[in-house]
């Protein structure tokens, strides 16, 4: 056992001697109280620990215990349903034992240790099994199988004995010929990314149900993506929209040092709602990460980490997993504090050196894979980080190195909060790189016109935005008809499409099937206002037609039968535009 004693306190970092023989990143309990700790750098026999609790009350001369590993988390059944602390403590426990306020040096395990789980083993004695094989399945929640894997630490072997019934996620489930026991729990250091078979190219896409998103910036199965705001542009409610409506059967929700009342709100609102696929209780399927602004700074880089490898966890069963980490800034905050406290050398804004390079650590786990073991199973890791700019300032060095990272920039804008437009996403600067690599799938399962609609809209909403200049300096009675019509169409498309009511028990979700049709309607609009005005019909004639209020009110037709509606109304737009007469 490795034991020293504290000879220098500086807030979360503390300086331990007789240290020696501890490695990097192994866990360390601190003083009296047990304080969980990371040594984060060693010098001779002294050791460098970043502390994930309070310090306030720490002596100098207190031990320092080296557990002689490093941060881990438990995985197996009961993950669930959970919400932990950024060490994977679970925060209902903590309440337990210490109530509203958690008792420093409070140690909760990650997973009951007395619940009992019902396994089904899906192998039998005889066969041989490897790294990544699925041994049994135990029902986690109502519709959630969790698959029981063979670890990736264990080279796998020829089973002796497997058992079927009730057990604990720590009892022996399983021995090998070799001697070796498996149960339902297995434990990862949280640093380290779990082992796949090979990597996938992102040709599905990660389908949001927000028409901003899925048509004109989407983003694939095991993609990564960010969402940059200033204050109240809507960042935590676009997170909570991804988590409650996007095709990932599983969710890893990571509130890393957002405001307490915000965290509250997921808190108290995620175990009412309802699954929309499932009609169950959406926390069903969902993992909750709680890291408040008043919490230690420290723990924010550990809930980052935490909540990647239990996204892994549930991937390697061959579960597509989304994970919203919100804020990642607030990360890059606590690696400024630390790395002040440590006396380095600041790069840009005060942020360290490596702040790019810890960034591309955690957002390449993200990724669709195909798993490890004999059958043929693939999961995904898609990354949602919210980044959160001093003023909205999106050249500050957190938002730039997570672009140069992420394959969708999402930005949200100010001005769009302001007046109401929500999501606030900014069609002229977000962007995607996965467009050319998905656009297969959009144009096999929607339409295949589907890119040329789309790359016809976004051409449309640029051209809007130059003609808004001419319209600041001359107005819009010195534009041609032509270009009157262009502006009349893309207020419909920002409006009546791009808008969507985050809480609306219709327009909260839009399958991509209707997102097209609901295009295409306002489009064909466009194209018949083309062809009329060069007959010579005003655009008067056309906005008097009801046609426009038709199409405003798309957004609120039921999904099922809402193509059909739709359908009609692109072929109702056409003929009735086209019957017009040159006055």
């Amino acid at each position: 056992m490795i034991e020293g004693g504290i000879i220098k306190i500086t807030g979360p970092v503390v300086v331990a001697d007789g240290m020696r023989g501890c490695r990097m990143y192994d866990v360390v309990r601190v003083g009296e109280l047990g304080l969980i700790g990371e040594v984060i750098r060693v010098e001779k026999d002294e050791a460098v620990i970043q502390v994930y609790e309070d310090t306030s009350g720490l002596r100098v001369g207190e031990k320092v215990i080296s557990t002689e590993a490093p941060l881990k988390v438990k995985l197996g059944p009961g993950l669930l349903e959970s919400i932990y602390d950024g060490v994977q403590r679970p925060l209902p426990a903590l309440a337990e034992q210490s109530g509203e306020f958690i008792r420093r040096g409070a140690e909760a395990s990650g997973l009951s240790s007395t619940r009992k789980w019902l396994f089904k083993p899906t192998v039998k004695a005889g066969d041989a099994v490897v790294a990544g094989d699925v041994v049994g399945t135990t029902m986690e929640t109502t519709n959630v199988e969790h698959r029981i894997l063979v670890p990736p630490y264990v080279e796998g072997g020829t089973i002796k004995e497997i058992l079927e019934g009730e057990f604990t996620v720590d009892e022996a489930i399983c021995t090998l010929e070799d001697g070796t026991t498996l149960s339902m729990a297995q434990e990862w250091p949280v640093r380290q990314g779990r082992p796949f078979g090979k990597k996938l190219d992102p040709t599905v896409p990660f389908i949001t149900g927000m028409r901003v998103l899925d048509t004109f910036f989407p983003i694939a199965q095991g993609g990564n993506a960010i969402i940059p705001g200033g204050f109240g542009t809507g960042k935590t409610v676009t997170e909570q929209s991804l988590a409650k409506w996007c095709d990932a059967e599983i969710i890893v929700y990571i509130g890393c040092g957002e405001r307490g009342n915000e965290m509250t709100e997921v808190l108290a609102e995620f175990p009412h709602l309802e699954d929309p696929k499932s009609g169950v209780k959406l926390m069903e399927r969902t993992i909750l990460i709680a890291n408040t602004s008043n919490m230690p700074v420290a723990a924010r880089e550990a809930s980052i980490y935490t909540g990647i490898t239990l996204a892994e966890y549930y991937r390697d069963m061959g579960y597509n997993v989304a994970m919203m980490a919100d804020s990642t800034s607030r990360w890059g905050e606590a690696l400024r504090e630390v790395s002040g406290r440590l006396e380095e050398m600041p790069g840009e804004e005060g942020y360290p050196a490596y702040l790019a390079t810890r960034l591309a650590n955690f957002y390449e786990r993200a990724g669709r894979v195909e798993c490890l073991g004999t059958d043929s199973r693939q999961g995904s890791v898609t990354v949602v980080g919210a980044v959160s700019p001093p003023g909205g300032d999106f050249s500050e060095p957190m938002t730039q190195n997570s672009l140069r990272i992420s394959g969708a920039f999402w930005a949200l804008d100010t001005s769009l909060a302001h007046r109401r437009h929500f999501p606030a996403i900014s069609w002229t600067k977000s962007y995607s790189l996965y467009l050319d690599q998905i656009k297969d799938w959009f144009g096999d399962e929607v339409a295949a016109d589907w890119k040329e609609l789309r790359d016809k809209a976004m051409f449309l909403l640029q051209k809007e935005t130059e003609l808004q200049e001419i319209v600041q300096l001359v107005g819009p009675d010195a534009l041609p008809e032509s270009e009157k019509a262009i502006l009349e169409v893309t207020r419909m498309i920002r409006e009546d499409y791009l808008q969507q009511f985050a809480f609306h028990e219709v327009d909260a979700f839009c399958s991509p099937q209707k997102q097209y049709w609901m295009l295409k309607a306002i489009l064909a609009f466009y194209d018949a206002i083309v062809a009329a005005l060069s007959r010579g019909v005003g655009l008067s004639q056309v906005f008097e037609l009801p046609l426009k209020t038709d199409v405003a009110r798309m957004k609120e037709v039921p999904h099922d039968i809402a193509l059909e509606d739709l359908r009609k109304l692109t072929s109702r737009i056409t003929e009735d535009i086209a019957a017009l007469e040159v006055l």
